[in-house]
């Protein structure tokens, strides 16, 4: 049954329509199935709507079946904005900038790594300094913490962490142009000085996997995977670095509401005009974050290898280590996009949104550009991640765009309420899976029953059209913060 004043399209759509709230300039299309649709909060609803407000919005305010309530935008949202009469807003991009996810290959199988799991993750947890208030192993200068913010994951491969082909597999090339440090805080240089290198608390995991079904076979050969494949999945961001920046420019957009005569349904969407000197600063800091994001990931990849020369005894190119993708999850971009029948560009928000291209997008690496950029969604601890492709049908209905993950269901306070009593560990441990992790809290914030199942969500987006399923991946170790 649809929920009111919503109106299904068809089996993987919800319309929230122009006259749902006042003041909507489009309407909004949320990607849900029925069952997805009975765990719609009306918080995230009333966000996609209130996003179809602003000025400048070109198409549908859209929402991925991963959605759930954010700041400002939804937590899967996604909403291009035309560059003459549109804005840009930080909460479309959210606190943790680019955070994202980087999917290594392996050319071990489940049963080489199996009876070497719990030494595995031990060493993983031993090399990656992981949760809240951990430092890198590298002490950077503040000249050199400039050119990690100019330069992103490239500074990290000069530093010989990483090899140029690395760069070939990452969003962007692990940089986008036009950073500026000078726009930086203090108060976020301060938090993100000793961060760099570190995964950080809440849902950020590295986990090694398996790959446990192959959907399309000819595409998961071009991305180098086949059936019981040991893989590594790190999900992290630009850690107190990010946040900082982030809460910097809220403070500064919240002002420019006012400059500019904004009218807005939530002050969680406070935005400046896009040719405004506010939204050219905010990009400028944003891309540092991405920056420095890209060279976190970069660098976690790294101390990955390591525990595996440690446990296994030889080198990476001995063990087939190589990177599939790195994607990011929270971000916005200036993107060319076709919009009735002409090219023009846009600045895309994606919120707990993945990009996804089509073949042949001129932004895809060359190895990729005949079957499509590779979309990685990480699951819960104790489910499954997933291989997707980006698809043509997705460009034109979703400016190229597709779900980030599970997306909650329950908040970390209801989920440490629901887990009282238990042992998460030993769940995850009855299931197969070595977990190890800075605290219980940890555990029970982010036990698989607070997400939604993750195969839901990714079944929407390939039955919409937005992506392609490639393959499944299963958890037998995690580490988290």
């Amino acid at each position: 049954m649809t929920i009111e004043g919503l109106h299904r399209i068809d089996r993987d759509r919800l319309e929230v329509p122009k006259g749902y709230k006042s003041g909507m300039r489009t309407n909004g299309i949320i990607y849900v199935d029925e069952a997805l649709e009975k765990e719609l909060e009306k918080d995230a609803i009333d966000q996609v709507a209130n996003v179809a407000t602003l000025p400048g919005i070109v198409g549908s305010s859209l929402a991925m079946p991963d959605i759930h309530t954010g700041y400002g935008f939804s937590i899967g949202g996604v909403a291009a904005f035309d560059l003459k009469e549109g804005i840009i807003s930080p909460g479309g991009v959210g606190y943790d900038i680019n955070c994202g996810v980087r999917l290594l290959r392996t050319t071990l199988v489940r049963e080489e790594v199996l009876p070497k799991i719990k030494e595995l993750i031990e060493g993983f947890y031993r090399d990656i300094p992981t949760g809240v208030g951990s430092k890198g192993k590298l002490r950077l200068d503040s000249a050199e913490h400039r050119k990690v913010l100019l330069r992103g994951a490239r500074w990290v491969v000069e530093q010989g962490f990483g090899e140029k082909e690395d760069l070939d597999h990452t969003e962007s090339h692990g940089c986008i142009e036009g950073a500026d440090p000078e726009l930086i805080s203090e108060k976020a240089y301060e938090r993100g000085k000793a961060q760099l290198g570190t995964l950080g608390s809440g849902n950020h995991f590295t986990e090694v996997q398996y790959v446990d079904e192959v959907y399309d076979e000819k595409i998961a050969n071009s991305l180098g995977l086949f059936r019981n494949q040991i893989t590594v999945m790190i999900h992290t961001g630009s850690r107190g670095f990010g946040h900082q920046v982030c809460t910097d420019f809220i403070e500064v957009m919240q002002k420019a509401v006012q400059k500019y005569g904004i009218e807005l349904p939530d002050r969680e969407l406070a935005c400046t005009p896009f040719n405004s000197p506010e939204a050219r600063d905010y990009l400028a800091a944003m891309r540092a974050a991405a920056n420095f994001a890209w060279a976190n990931r970069q660098l976690i990849m790294h101390w990955v290898k390591e525990s595996f020369m440690n446990i296994f005894r030889t080198g990476p190119k001995a063990l087939g280590m190589g990177l599939i993708y790195d994607v990011a999850h929270n971000i916005a971009k200036i993107e060319d996009h076709t919009v009735g029948g002409r090219e023009v560009k846009l600045v895309v928000h994606r919120k707990g949104a993945t990009r996804a291209f089509p073949p042949g997008h001129p932004e895809l690496p060359d190895v990729y550009k005949h079957v499509g950029q590779p979309v990685i969604i990480p699951g819960d601890m104790g489910r499954a991640s997933f291989v997707l492709i980006g698809t043509e049908r997705g460009m034109k209905e979703s400016f190229g765009s597709t779900c980030h993950g599970a997306g909650r269901l329950m908040s970390r306070h209801q989920a440490i309420k629901r887990a009282k009593g238990r042992s998460i560990w030993r769940e995850m441990q009855d299931l197969g899976i070595t977990v190890r992790a800075t605290g219980r809290g940890t555990l029970a914030e982010e036990m698989p029953e607070a997400y939604k199942d993750v195969a839901n969500v990714v079944d929407v987006v390939h039955s919409a059209g937005l992506s392609k399923k490639v393959a499944k991946l299963r958890p037998l170790g995690v580490i988290k913060g």
